[in-house]
């Protein structure tokens, strides 16, 4: 299911038990973030769990969500400007996603007021330096996956990744490390503008074939007109007929070939 403008209207919303104003959009099998300008930054949190949402992305500007939920998704990406449209976001679950590599998180790095964030059941939980990354990336955090943050947890992140002018080698490594997930579409080129030329058919010759069609009789018939319409060409034994006409039109029994020449003799007279 979208999530059309008319879903977002019709979703629940009220006070949570932190007193913030919660809109609910759970178990939908939304598959992407879209038209979420339709709720005009009015909500503080924004539950989006149980979907198919594949990418953190898309959002309009809404200064006051403070909120993410998005368990149980299929998160693999988050759009690197994140932070820009959702500037001050202090939670975000999203538990049990399909984040793969640490650089994928670099779109939560800009998150300034980010303090609970949860990557719990991701397969970038797994990865080597994995806590000490997103300590570094997103100096905000203070509980990590339902873990207070400790001081000596900052000081090994630093040691690890901050050289004496700049990211120190580890860093840019991991930064470097681009995942291998596949999104549908990703990759695959534009189709070619067609190079034939397309026909135009004026109202009255648009008009003299669905006048035929309506009157055909057999499928060969229906076929050769619905062919003619498409193409722009009108058939030469219509081009002489009223189209407000009621009577049949004479068809002469041509195959393709002698059709066109028949259109050619009649250009040439």
């Amino acid at each position: 299911m979208k999530l059309t403008p008319d879903l977002i209207t019709r979703a629940p919303c009220y006070l949570n038990a932190l007193q913030d104003r919660e809109l609910d959009l759970r178990s939908h099998k939304i598959p992407a973030i879209e038209n979420l300008g339709v709720t005009k930054d009015l909500n503080d949190s924004l539950d989006l769990t149980d979907n198919d949402i594949r990418s953190l992305s898309n959002f309009p500007s809404l200064p006051r969500l403070k909120c993410l939920l998005l368990s149980n998704n299929r998160i693999s990406k988050i759009d690197t400007n994140l932070s820009q449209y959702l500037p001050n976001l202090t939670t975000v679950v999203l538990t049990n996603n399909a984040i793969t590599e640490l650089s994928d998180l670099d779109g939560l790095a800009g998150c300034k007021a980010i303090e609970v964030l949860s990557l719990l059941d991701n397969p970038v939980a797994k990865k080597k330096y994995y806590r000490e990354w997103v300590i570094w990336k997103v100096p905000s955090v203070r509980v990590l996956d339902f873990d207070r943050v400790k001081k000596k947890e900052r000081d090994e992140a630093k040691k690890l990744f901050e050289g004496k002018a700049g990211p120190s080698a580890l860093a840019e490594s991991i930064a470097a490390t681009k995942s291998s997930t596949f999104e549908p579409g990703e990759g695959i080129p534009l189709p070619l503008k067609s190079s034939v030329p397309t026909l135009t058919m004026s109202k009255e010759d648009q008009d003299r074939i669905k006048a035929a069609l309506a009157k055909a009789t057999t499928l060969d018939e229906i076929t050769r007109l619905e062919r003619a319409l498409k193409e722009g060409k009108i058939p030469s034994y219509l081009k002489d007929q009223d189209p407000s006409s009621g009577s049949k039109a004479k068809k002469p029994k041509l195959d393709d070939q002698e059709e066109e020449e028949d259109d050619d003799a009649a250009e040439a007279q």
